[in-house]
């Protein structure tokens, strides 16, 4: 059975898709705790992460950084990856056929195998990625919870939407302290409270 190191030490030199043909200098597959209760997904890696090797380590990284430090926790605190782990060229959206093979290949078996409580989706793409929609309106679904299997989606704006637009930052801010709201609503759960309720929003929304 794969674990999380085993898949990540795979994934290295992954040819599954074209992006490996396309200019990736490496596959960026994850970064942080593999315990984490919360794990942000955003879309895929861009330059700085395509060279690094890491998750989210540009000017947006780095604002997510602080964002964390804003709610008491660190990177490493939190487990970090992308929908897709190969950077696409010139930073396009990447393609369904990538999207199917990186997600059944590698990014659903990391969330079996960390098991977070929350999983906070950066960005609209990640968020119709994993909320499985063809589309989201961010501004009408981020910081709002939704239950899916073992663990609350979160939809938060990408760090790089405050970093184009500094009104972004007050709603970026705010989708982080409900994180901390969400996370200690789960872990009363755990303890044996009873479970929050947790409203589905409808297909409207989308």
């Amino acid at each position: 059975m794969i674990n999380l190191s085993n898949l990540a030490e795979l994934s290295k030199d992954c040819k599954l898709c074209p992006l490996a043909e396309q200019g990736r200098t490496q596959v960026v597959f994850g970064d942080g705790n593999p315990d984490a209760d919360i794990m942000f997904v955003g879309e895929g890696p861009g330059f700085y992460e395509d060279r690094q090797g890491k998750p989210f380590v540009g000017a947006a990284g780095k604002l997510l950084t602080q964002l964390l430090e804003s709610i008491g926790l660190t990177r490493e605190d939190v487990y970090i990856t992308n929908v897709v782990k190969c950077r696409p060229p010139q930073n396009r959206d990447p393609k369904p056929e990538e999207i199917e093979i990186c997600t059944n290949e590698y990014l659903f078996t990391q969330i079996k195998e960390i098991k977070p409580k929350i999983i906070a989706t950066l960005g609209r793409f990640a968020s119709a990625v994993i909320l499985e929609r063809k589309d989201v309106s961010m501004g009408r679904v981020h910081g709002q919870k939704f239950k899916k299997d073992d663990y609350l989606v979160v939809p938060i704006y990408h760090p790089a939407a405050a970093l184009h637009s500094r009104t972004n930052l007050g709603p970026l801010s705010e989708d982080f302290n409900k994180l901390r709201e969400y996370l200690g609503e789960k872990t009363e759960v755990s303890q044996g409270s009873r479970e929050p309720e947790v409203e589905i929003e409808q297909m409207g929304l989308f």
